[in-house]
C-alpha cells in the first residue's frame, strides 16, 4: 500500500490505463499545457505527447462531441471538464448523443468514453459553480455515473470506468482533491461499476451515502458509538446503476435507514434510494426512511451562508436519532 492524495490517485489511474491501452487519450481544458486546472494530469503531456493529452478551447459542447465521435470509431477518450458546472453546456452531446447512441444504433456502436471532473460546492464559489450535478445524470438511461470518496476507490473505479464500454460520468468531489489514504500499488486495481461498499458495519442503523457525505456519515457514525448506537455506513460509490441488494442486506439487519447527499433535494439519489427501499424492505422498515441533503436553494457566496446550506455529520447524527425515535 501507498499514500497518495485523491489527485494523485486519479492521475496514477489516467497514467496507468494510457500505458496499458494506446486508445485511451484525454481531452479538455487546460489538461496539457497548464497540466490540469487541479492537476490531475500532470505530467501526462511530458509521458505521452500531444497527440493523447489535448488541450481545447473553452468550447465544452464541441470538445464533448469530438470525444463522442472518437469513442464510436474505437477510441477511449477520458474528457475533462473543469468543472461540472461547465458540463451543463454539454448536455446536448452527452444525453441525446453518447448516452442512447448505442441503443439507437442497434447496438452497432460502442460508446467507451468517460467524462470526469469536480462536482458539488468547494469554498464561496457561489451558485453557478457549487452545483452537485449527479442526479441530473442518473436521470438518464444509457450513462453510468460514479462518485467515490477517498484515494483507494478512486483510482479503482476511474481504471474500471475507462475501460467500460459504456459512457461514464465520473465526479470527483472539488474539495478532496488533496485528502489522501492508502492506495493498493498493483497496476489492476479494479473496482467493479455498479457495486456499494460497505464502510462501517453496524446493526442499528444504516446510513447510505457516497462522496464527501460519506465522511459525514462516518463522522456520524463515530458520535451515535460513543450513546451505544450502531450505524451501519454504506458507500453506493456508483449512483448508476444502483447497488440494491446491498442496501437491502442492510435494512433487514437494521430495519432503520438514513440518506446523505450533497444535491438537492426534490429527485434526488435519496428519493430514489426511499422509494427503491419501500418496494423491497417495507416489511423491514421500523421507521420511514429520513433524507439528509442539502437545502433546496441556489449556493449563496457568503461562507457561513454557504456552511448552513450543506449537509454535516450533525445533520446525520439527529436523522439517525429520529429514526431510532429518540431524542
Amino acid at each position: 500500500m501507498v499514500t497518495l492524495s485523491i489527485r494523485e490517485a486519479l492521475n496514477q489511474a489516467l497514467d496507468e490505463e494510457m500505458a496499458r491501452d494506446p486508445n485511451v487519450f484525454l481531452m479538455g481544458e487546460e489538461v496539457a499545457q497548464y497540466q490540469g486546472a487541479y492537476k490531475v494530469s500532470q505530467g501526462l503531456l511530458d509521458k505521452y505527447g500531444a497527440k493523447r493529452v489535448i488541450d481545447t478551447p473553452i468550447t465544452e459542447l464541441s470538445f464533448a462531441g469530438v470525444g463522442i465521435g472518437a469513442a464510436m470509431l474505437g477510441l477511449r477518450p477520458v474528457i475533462e471538464m473543469m468543472t461540472f458546472n461547465f458540463c451543463i453546456l454539454a448536455l446536448d452531446q452527452i444525453f441525446n448523443g453518447a448516452a442512447k447512441m448505442r441503443l439507437m444504433s442497434g447496438g452497432q456502436y460502442k460508446v467507451p468514453i468517460t467524462f470526469r471532473g469536480p462536482n458539488g460546492a468547494a469554498h464561496m464559489l457561489s451558485a453557478q459553480h457549487s452545483q452537485a450535478t449527479e442526479n441530473w445524470f442518473a436521470n438518464v438511461p444509457g450513462l453510468k455515473v460514479v462518485m467515490p470518496c477517498n484515494a483507494h476507490d478512486a483510482k479503482g473505479l476511474l481504471k474500471a470506468s475507462i475501460r467500460d464500454d459504456d459512457p461514464v460520468i465520473f465526479l470527483e468531489s472539488e474539495i478532496m482533491y488533496g485528502d489522501t489514504g492508502e492506495v493498493g500499488e498493483d497496476e489492476d486495481l479494479i473496482i467493479p461499476l455498479g457495486k456499494a461498499d460497505i464502510k462501517r458495519a453496524g446493526t442499528d442503523v444504516t446510513i447510505v451515502a457516497y462522496s464527501k457525505s460519506v465522511g459525514h456519515a462516518l463522522g456520524a457514525a463515530q458520535a451515535l458509538a460513543k450513546e451505544g448506537v450502531s450505524a451501519e455506513v454504506i458507500d453506493l460509490m456508483t449512483i448508476r446503476p444502483m447497488d440494491m441488494a446491498t442496501v437491502a442486506a442492510s435494512v433487514k439487519k437494521t430495519n432503520r435507514v438514513v440518506t446523505v447527499e450533497e444535491a438537492w433535494p426534490f429527485g434526488g439519489t435519496g428519493a430514489e434510494l426511499a422509494y427503491r427501499i419501500g418496494q423491497s424492505c417495507f416489511d423491514w422498515l421500523d421507521a420511514p426512511v429520513t433524507r439528509v441533503t442539502g437545502l433546496d436553494v441556489p449556493m449563496p457566496y457568503a461562507e457561513n451562508l454557504e456552511h448552513l446550506t450543506l449537509p454535516n455529520a450533525t445533520d446525520v447524527v439527529a436523522a439517525c436519532k429520529a429514526v431510532l425515535y429518540r431524542t
